[in-house]
């Protein structure tokens, strides 16, 4: 699918988020922060998947939304 597309490929979602992270998939990550508590819901990633993660920036978008951009880093 990579290899075939041009343009940024876009996955959302815990579990599927997760298997491509563990098979070293995924570029980049960007959360976006909205300006609400909520009680519960689903975490951003899988219970036991450990990611370390090295920031790209920060944007803030309107309604107090702030975008902020991960890039995996390699260990050895």
């Amino acid at each position: 699918l990579r290899a075939d597309t041009d343009g940024e490929i876009s996955v959302s979602g815990a579990e599927l988020s997760s298997h491509l992270a563990r098979a070293g998939l995924i570029d980049e990550y960007r959360l976006y922060m909205h300006p609400v508590v909520l009680g519960g819901g689903k975490p951003y990633f899988q219970s036991g998947l450990s990611l370390a993660l090295k920031p790209l920036g920060t944007e803030q978008l309107a309604q107090g939304v702030t975008l902020l951009r991960y890039a995996p880093i390699e260990i050895d």
